[in-house]
C-alpha cells in the first residue's frame, strides 16, 4: 500500500468531461489528500486521439438502433499514451477499468485490493456504449458502482476514486473513521448521535452517555449487526462464512429475530 507522499498513487482517467473532476481535486478529504500529496490525477481526453478534422470519438452502431457507440481506435490510442506515461513517470503500468454497468459490483473488499496498485487507469465511457472489441482487447476489468445507469462514466469513476483515497494513511483527519465505516468490518455502520440529547422528543441513548467504553463498543457493535440483518442479510451470511461473528454476536442476532418474529 503506498504510504509515502513521494510516491502517490496515481490514476489516469479517459474522459471526455475533464472538468467534472474538479470536485475530487479542490474539495473535501479528495482535495486535501491531493494537497498532502497521497494521490494525483492525470485526465486524458480521447479527442486528443482522432485522426479527422471533427476530433470524433463516436459513430452509430452497426446492426442499427438508438444511441452512438465510442470509436475504438482513439480508445486504444489514449491507452497506449497512458502506458507509455505511466511507465516513463511511475516506472510501471497499472490496470484498465472502464466504469459500466455491466461490471462487477465495487466492494469494500475491491476498494482495498486496488491500493495495492500505485497506478490505476480509469475508462469512463459516455454515449450508448463502447465499442466491444475494445474491451476485450485493452480493457483489464469493468466495475459497476449499482444497479442503474448514469450518463457517463465520470460519476462512478470520481466515487472509486473517493473510495480508494480516503483509505489512503494520511488522507483522514482521524485514521480510525475509515476502520469504522460501512463495511469496513463486513457490517453495516452503528447508528451515530450528536447534540443536543433531546431532539424532538427522542433521546440519545444512554450507553452513550454512560462513558462506559465496552459498553458503548457492544452497543455499537450490537446495532450494526442488527441493521445489517435487517437490510443486508447476504453480509450476515458472509460473515458467517468467513467466521467473523463471535458467540454474543449470534445471541444478538437470535434475540433481534426473536423480536421481529414477536411484532410480525
Amino acid at each position: 500500500m503506498p504510504t509515502n507522499p513521494a510516491t502517490p498513487i496515481r490514476f489516469d482517467v479517459i474522459t471526455l468531461f475533464a472538468p467534472m473532476f474538479d470536485a475530487l481535486t479542490a474539495h473535501g478529504v479528495t482535495g486535501r489528500a491531493v494537497q498532502r500529496g497521497l494521490w494525483q490525477l492525470v485526465l486524458w481526453n480521447p479527442r486528443d486521439f482522432t485522426d479527422d478534422t471533427y476530433r470524433r470519438v463516436d459513430d452509430r452502431p452497426y446492426g442499427g438502433g438508438p444511441g452512438m457507440v465510442m470509436l475504438p481506435e482513439p480508445l486504444a490510442r489514449t491507452i497506449e499514451a497512458i502506458r507509455a506515461a505511466q511507465v516513463r513517470e511511475a516506472g510501471r503500468t497499472g490496470p484498465v477499468i472502464c466504469l459500466s454497468p455491466q461490471g462487477a459490483p465495487l466492494t469494500d473488499a475491491r476498494v482495498r485490493r486496488l491500493l495495492a496498485e500505485p497506478v490505476i487507469t480509469l475508462l469512463a465511457g459516455r454515449y450508448e456504449a463502447i465499442d466491444q472489441r475494445l474491451i476485450d482487447r485493452h480493457v483489464d476489468e469493468e466495475i459497476a458502482v449499482g444497479d442503474f445507469v448514469v450518463s457517463g462514466g465520470e460519476l462512478p469513476a470520481m466515487m472509486l476514486i473517493d473510495a480508494v483515497v480516503r483509505r489512503l494513511p494520511g488522507a483522514l483527519n482521524d485514521e480510525s473513521s475509515a476502520a469504522n465505516d460501512s463495511f469496513a468490518a463486513g457490517l453495516l455502520d452503528c447508528p451515530h448521535y450528536t447534540r443536543p440529547e433531546v431532539f424532538e422528543g427522542a433521546a440519545v441513548p444512554p450507553v452513550l452517555l454512560s462513558g462506559h467504553h465496552a459498553n458503548i463498543a457492544r452497543w455499537r457493535r450490537d446495532q450494526a449487526l442488527l441493521a445489517t440483518a435487517s437490510r443486508r442479510p447476504a453480509l450476515i451470511e458472509q460473515a458467517r462464512r468467513d467466521g467473523c461473528l463471535s458467540p454474543a454476536d449470534e445471541r444478538v442476532l437470535g434475540d433481534g429475530s426473536k423480536k421481529a418474529d414477536e411484532i410480525g
